[in-house]
Parts: structure tokens; C-alpha cells; sequence
């Protein structure tokens, strides 16, 4: 394709992955919407599904004072016609009790998105994120945060300690997301490649 064709639909995307996190944390629910088609999906480790139960569950989050902020780094984008597969750098950041101590937890990895340009432009149809590690400090740096080894244990490497915070807000967690390695992975590759060659999801 022609390239400023390509660095357009370039920009375009990363401005869609940019505002997708702004709008995200800051509750602009009608542009946020705006980032995803009509079937859109979001996959994360405490919610899985369609993108108009992904704002309501969101919503119902920030009414009750829940507050996720995701912060973005680089990104890398492979376009084939009007599909793309974009990987974006990102931390996540969650603030909660655990065991009566406010912590917070940082996870890194990355967003995985499969991109479609139709007749309103670039979105997302599916978003699965990456999630490569984790950390968890308290708030109050004198606190000692002392953790159940069984309930960490269930969760893997790549975010257990989200995991551990996520199912004692209650949440339900999903245990096999993709990590800095291994099969969900190697998974997740294979859906991108075929993707990208015109296949469906």
C-alpha cells in the first residue's frame, strides 16, 4: 500500500490506543465507546466480554469509587489492508485493602489488539492483554503487607498479586491469560497471524 496510506492508518490506530486508555480512566463513556465496533471484546483478568458490558461493569466501578489507571508505552503495529494487530507497552496500576492494609499494584505486559477499519474508520474488535509481572507495595511505607501463600499460589507469576487483590474486592479471576511466555501466548500469536491473513477470530 501507497505509504502515507500506511502511516495515516498508523497514526490513527495509536491515537485510538491513546485515547482508549484517557478515556478509559477518566470515565468518558461515550468516547471511549467510540474506540471499539459494535461486537467488540475486552479480556482482562477480571472481566471477559462484550464492550457495552465491559462500560457498564466500568461504571458501576466508578459509582462505587473503583479507580484503575493504565499507563502506555511504545507501540508496534502490523497492518495488512484494512486489519491490524497492534502490541502497546503498558503498565497497570490498582489501588485496594489487602488484609487491611491499602497497597498498590503495578502489573506490566502489554495490550494486544486486533484492529478493523470499516466505513466509520479504525477499531477495536478484540482486545487480550499480556500480562508479563507484577508487584504490589503497601501505601504506607512503615505497613507490612502480609499475604495468604495459597491464594497466591493460584494465580500465575504474571499476575498474581493483581490476581490476590482483584478476588478479595470480590472479583472472579481468570487464571489462564496469556504471560510473558508459554502456550496462552504462543495461543494468542497464532490468532493475531490469522488475523491478519483475513481470518475470522
Amino acid at each position: 500500500m501507497p505509504a502515507d496510506t500506511s502511516l495515516l492508518d498508523r497514526l490513527a490506530i495509536r491515537e485510538l490506543i491513546d485515547n482508549w486508555a484517557m478515556w478509559r480512566d477518566t470515565g468518558r463513556w461515550d468516547d471511549f465507546r467510540t474506540c471499539w465496533h459494535r461486537e467488540g471484546v475486552m479480556m482482562a483478568t477480571w472481566f471477559q466480554g462484550g464492550v457495552d458490558d465491559f462500560i457498564k461493569v466500568s461504571q458501576e466501578g466508578f459509582a462505587r469509587g473503583a479507580r484503575t489507571s493504565h499507563f502506555q508505552g511504545g507501540t508496534s503495529i502490523d497492518l495488512e489492508g484494512n486489519r491490524a494487530i497492534a502490541q502497546t507497552k503498558m503498565q497497570i496500576a490498582q489501588r485496594g485493602p489487602i488484609e487491611g492494609i491499602v497497597c498498590d499494584v503495578v502489573c506490566s505486559g502489554r495490550f494486544y489488539d486486533f484492529l478493523e477499519k470499516r466505513a466509520d474508520g479504525w477499531g477495536i474488535v478484540l482486545r487480550q492483554p499480556i500480562y508479563e509481572r507484577d508487584r504490589i507495595a503497601s501505601v504506607d511505607p512503615a505497613a507490612t503487607v502480609r499475604l495468604d501463600p495459597a491464594l497466591l499460589a493460584r494465580f500465575p507469576e504474571g499476575y498474581r498479586h493483581l490476581a490476590y487483590l482483584q478476588s478479595k474486592n470480590g472479583q472472579a479471576v481468570k487464571t489462564d491469560m496469556p504471560g510473558l511466555m508459554g502456550p496462552e501466548l504462543n495461543a494468542l500469536y497464532a490468532r493475531g497471524a490469522a488475523w491478519l491473513r483475513g481470518e475470522p477470530i
